[in-house]
């Protein structure tokens, strides 16, 4: 926790940022969660299964899986509606998991792939870098830690960005938790034994090579311009 500066914490959810390294402007931002009523494995699953996010995620616009890089990674793609009078989001992302000694980690961040562009009626937001970290605490209880540095582009000033992220980011994490407890129940309904997080051979994703992929620099990419910023609250 050294260099963090904790901004919430109450209920068995704690909030700290640390401030934004020099030329991003965008801060880390570190989440807690105890989640007393969820195994570990059932945060993991719902973290991976976006079958069932489109469920219970009420921003989601399109989401889904492009090419398998490796076993335990992937390049996906997410597209999210923001408050108007801002313009809804996307991202590219390579992502890898892992699981060992009862923790299972997800980490992203953001790249090029030659066949998603930035499109015009989206803005192209940046994940510097995204994580979840889930380990148990109980049979049937656990603690999630999520780490975010994501620039959502745009004309945002970044001390909007890094204020709302402090007041978002519980109100997901809230979100995500009442998701797990239901997700057991809906899974049983929904190709109980599909994990292909858990199990590669389930996988039938096309194959990317890395090569393919370029880091994708937040200075890359250009501030839309988004009027009538001013009616925001």
């Amino acid at each position: 926790d050294d260099g963090w500066q904790s901004c919430y914490g109450r209920e068995g959810l704690a909030v700290c940022v640390q401030a934004p390294p020099p030329g991003s402007g965008v801060h880390r931002l570190k989440c807690r969660i105890d989640i007393p009523d969820a195994a570990a494995e059932t945060v993991y699953d719902v973290l991976h299964d976006g079958e069932y996010r489109r469920s219970w995620d009420t921003d989601v616009i399109d989401m889904h899986d492009i090419a398998r890089v490796a076993a335990n990674a992937d390049v996906g793609y997410y597209a999210w509606r923001c408050p108007k009078p801002l313009k809804n989001r996307d991202v590219v992302t390579l992502r890898s998991w892992h699981v060992q000694d009862g923790y299972h980690a997800i980490i992203n961040f953001s790249v090029k792939h030659p066949k998603y562009p930035p499109r015009k009626d989206l803005v192209r937001a940046v994940s510097l870098l995204t994580g979840y970290l889930v380990h148990s605490t109980g049979p049937s209880s656990c603690r999630l830690t999520y780490l975010a540095q994501v620039d959502p582009k745009g004309s945002l000033p970044k001390w909007v960005v890094n204020k709302a992220s402090q007041y978002l980011a519980p109100m997901m994490l809230k979100k995500l938790h009442k998701a797990c407890v239901k997700y057991p129940a809906w899974k049983q309904q929904h190709d109980v034994s599909m994990k292909p997080w858990l199990y590669p051979e389930q996988n039938t994703l096309p194959t990317l090579a890395l090569s393919e992929l370029v880091l994708q620099r937040a200075a890359s990419l250009e501030n839309i311009d988004e009027s009538g910023l001013s009616e925001v609250k």
